[in-house]
């Protein structure tokens, strides 16, 4: 790819010309998105490169507006002629739409006009023989501690993005992204006593990353650990999230809090604004200028000016996550959480969320436990998002007298979201890999149905 600036400033130069197009044709407003990207990856399993692949990607998603109709169309293609009949096709679309009275663009004044530098680009480029290189170096260490048996492969990659959006309202703005990961998953054990864990490590930057033997070593631990599982009888214990799987948690917190679902009066805290959900002490930030966060961006998806804002603060609910349109439904100003692709309107969503940490350490959250669950691993979506009900399959340690015990599995631990998120501790852990994060957290007086 380009240089990321040059790369910016010529995607600009298509987004807006495309909206003059769309406007000579006929519509009234028109908004546009180009994404373009490359990445590389390479795999190694038993000790023999398995795959080296490369991809390049552009596309284009248009959105133009006529009176109160609204459409969307998208395109790989970029030759003049298919430009110029996307341009046509958008129109037609939207004078046979349907009227939404809640479509349009953004008002200037909630546009953002900052050009914020979040170093969320990095220029390294691995070679395809420097990323078989790690993933090689984290299988080989993975491969080399006793007891593992088998091997899923361990991966490296790269990847990097420009993205370029341009409305008709006066809106342009553009950055760059970049990512890198390595991965190991191993198996120990023979035949049906087999186990599999794995181990990851991703960032913005390749100087962010761990050690490709740091994360061999890690996925071989895990693995270990989990030999010769027990199955649990059903009771009702305090369950503890490892933060693989905590991060889960506060997802359902945005889903639940989409302004999307509000508008429509479902979601299991739609009556829950200003009120107490978590218990006092507990926030939850979406940040969307964090630096070298896998989920910021300078502006939202309809160019509208975002911020840290505590979704949560002292356990206490203070918006919802809103884009024009919701809002518009809500009678409510946009939160500034409009995400958008290629293929569709915007829709809301968090950037980086997290939940601060606690005080105590995940020892310390373990240490009054009698007995319990520490949860590794999440199978199936068993939540229900207008009642809040939970019901997951699990597998991890079990927990006796404030130690972590003998491995567990074959078990389905379920509640209420309402009922967790008021009686959730987080530990003093966090770090932050995703655009979603937590530490560890605790969860008192869930139902665990076992054996």
């Amino acid at each position: 790819m380009e240089d990321p600036a040059v790369s910016e400033e010529k995607l600009l130069g298509q987004v807006t010309d495309i909206i003059a197009k769309a406007k000579a044709a006929g519509a009234d407003a028109a908004d546009a998105l180009i994404y373009e990207s490359a990445s590389m990856s390479a795999s190694y399993r038993l000790r023999a490169l398995e795959e080296v692949e490369r991809s390049e990607s552009r596309d284009l998603g248009l959105r133009v507006f006529v009176g109160q109709r609204q459409a969307n169309v998208s395109s790989t293609d970029y030759a003049p002629e298919t430009l110029s009949e996307l341009v046509d096709r958008a129109v037609a679309m939207a004078k046979a739409a349907p009227e939404d009275p809640y479509c349009g663009l953004a008002p200037q004044e909630l546009l953002a006009t900052e050009k914020l530098d979040l170093d969320m680009f990095d220029d390294a480029a691995p070679s395809s023989d420097a990323l078989a290189g790690l993933a090689k170096d984290a299988e080989e260490k993975a491969l080399s501690v006793d007891g593992i048996s088998n091997s899923n492969g361990a991966d490296a990659s790269w990847g990097r993005a420009t993205i370029a959006f341009s409305a008709s309202n006066g809106f342009d703005g553009a950055y760059s992204l970049s990512s890198f990961g390595i991965s190991c998953s191993v198996l120990a054990g023979e035949t049906e006593a087999m186990e599999r864990d794995y181990a990851y490590t991703s960032s913005r930057h390749l100087s962010d990353l761990k050690s490709a033997e740091s994360i061999g070593k890690e996925a071989a631990d895990r693995t270990l650990k989990r030999l010769n599982p027990k199955r649990v009888k059903s009771q009702a214990v305090p369950i503890v999230y490892d933060p693989r799987v905590s991060r889960g948690l506060i997802s359902h917190l945005a889903g639940a809090i989409n302004g999307r679902s509000i508008a429509r009066g479902v979601g299991f805290l739609k009556d829950m604004m200003d009120k107490q959900v978590f218990a006092d002490g507990i926030t939850i930030v979406d940040d969307p200028h964090r630096k070298r966060g896998f989920g910021s961006a300078p502006f939202d998806g309809e160019g509208v000016k975002n911020k840290r804002m505590n979704l949560i603060e002292d356990g206490r609910l203070t918006t919802w996550l809103l884009d024009m349109a919701s809002a518009k439904q809500l009678n409510l100003t946009t939160t500034g959480h409009a995400s958008r692709g290629t293929g569709g309107p915007p829709s809301p969503s968090t950037s980086n969320l997290h939940i601060e940490p606690g005080s105590m350490s995940p020892d310390e959250l373990i240490g009054d436990i009698k007995e319990g669950l520490y949860v590794l691993e999440l199978i199936g979506s068993g939540v229900n998002g207008v009642t809040g009900d939970y019901s997951r399959g699990a597998s991890g340690f079990w927990i006796e007298n404030g130690e972590i015990t003998y491995p567990v599995n074959e078990i389905t631990i379920a509640g209420n979201l309402k009922d967790m998120f008021m009686h959730l501790t987080p530990a003093n852990d966090l770090e932050f890999e995703h655009a979603t994060n937590a530490p560890t957290i605790r969860v008192e007086g869930m139902t665990i149905a076992g054996s």
